[in-house]
């Protein structure tokens, strides 16, 4: 591999003290020692032509004689006026093709069109300038400007509470966590395809022989998809995943928690009396769900302790904890690997670990979970739930109903 940055690294030291002949010889010397595919990125980090670098190799082999065995070395000044000295309206021209100002104009060029370098010199050349696309290359660089992709910061309007209800959150979480008692986070990961379907990432295997998947992702009915809900427990460092195969609802996650209580909650905390929720304010688990509050009156009958829940703002999900302590070492995990069956997910759930002792147990979850179930208002009234002085839409205490 080409060591890019060093090559970078040594000729801005040396540039500057260079002449035309010596930073030919330079870059012909870079590339030589770069071996296959030198020359193409010696031209990329000098700006120097290829055919310039070429020469260079030829002086080094003795193909060619060196200009200085004539006693001729440019002056400064010499050569062919640039073209940009040239055109003096062709690099606004070009910015304006660039700009990301221009999109709101509709009838700005190449407005809808990939902004490519040959698409980038033809509009140029719509506009009277005589160049090719690897000069427009040489004049983004120049400029400024590289390959860039999309990157996620706009977050969009926030809710005026936001900041409070994060405190809000923190302090309840403390007061569970120094009681003792289980404070957990909650969340459905991303539904995935079940089958020999195309898994983002790259893993390890003989060179030349992938593992062969689908060209497209339809759906393959028999399997269906998969549905993982996490129970993430903030204190043990520790994970549950309920691997659904039916639809995600209030029923499945609030069963989903059961599991966890049953299977890894009780014997981590056998003198709970009540359980602290964070969850999302959307989804299965949303704060306008009234399935979700119905199922959760159940959860604490059954537990016989009080259920604490407290959602994130709006637009806040990537702050919930089990999205960066579970979830996406889950991700790292399978990568590159076909999801082909419920029992792999599974499999690979409870494989993930890290360095700072997460566990995590996983589950298929068989029970069908019909969409559309509607609470009635008696039902609600029936919830035994006490909502909080602040934000009583996120924040509330359900508790069993022979507490009432």
């Amino acid at each position: 591999m080409i060591d890019e940055a060093a090559i970078r690294l040594r000729f801005e030291a040396l540039d500057p003290v260079l002449d035309e002949r010596g930073r030919r010889r330079f870059a012909a010397a870079e590339a030589l020692a770069a071996g296959r595919g030198g020359v193409m990125v010696v031209s990329q980090v000098t700006g120097l032509a290829r055919s310039t670098i070429n020469r260079g190799l030829l002086e080094l082999r003795g193909e060619a004689q060196p200009e200085a065995a004539s006693g001729r070395v440019r002056r400064a000044g010499g050569g062919r006026r640039s073209l940009v000295a040239k055109d003096p309206t062709l690099l606004a021209d070009l910015k304006g093709l660039v700009e990301p100002a221009t999109r709101g104009d509709p009838m700005a060029p190449l407005l809808w069109t990939a902004r490519s370098l040959r698409n980038l010199a033809a509009g140029l050349g719509a506009l009277g300038h005589r160049i090719g696309h690897n000069v427009v290359a040489d004049l983004l660089r120049e400029m400024g400007y590289s390959l860039q992709g999309n990157r996620k910061t706009l977050e969009g309007s926030s809710h005026p509470d936001r900041d409070a209800q994060f405190d809000y959150i923190n302090a309840q979480m403390k007061a569970a966590l120094a009681a003792g008692e289980p404070a957990i986070s909650v969340d459905t990961k991303k539904k995935e395809l079940v089958g020999d379907f195309k898994n983002s990432g790259r893993e390890y295997r003989p060179k030349g022989h992938p593992e062969p998947v689908r060209v497209h992702d339809f759906l393959i009915p028999e399997l269906g998809r998969a549905a993982p809900y996490g129970v993430y427990d903030i204190a043990d460092n520790a994970g549950w995943v309920s691997v659904g195969i039916d639809h995600d609802t209030a029923s499945f996650a609030a069963n989903s928690i059961r599991r966890w209580w049953q299977l890894m909650g009780h014997k981590r905390y056998p003198k709970a009396t009540t359980l602290l929720i964070t969850a999302d304010c959307g989804g299965s688990n949303g704060a306008r769900v009234r399935l979700w509050k119905r199922e959760l009156q159940t959860l604490a009958d059954e537990l016989g302790m009080a259920i604490t829940v407290c959602h994130l703002p709006p637009g806040t999900s990537k702050w919930n904890k089990i999205e960066h302590r579970l979830f996406s070492f889950i991700t790292q995990n399978w990568r590159g690997k076909p999801l082909v069956s419920y029992q792999a997910i599974v499999q690979l759930i409870a494989a993930t670990t890290t360095k700072t002792g997460l566990t995590v147990q996983s589950e298929i979850d068989t029970n069908t979970y019909p969409k559309g179930v509607k609470v009635s208002d008696a039902e609600m009234d029936a919830i035994n739930i006490r909502r909080h002085d602040f934000h009583p839409d996120w924040n509330y205490t359900i508790s069993p109903k022979s507490q009432q």
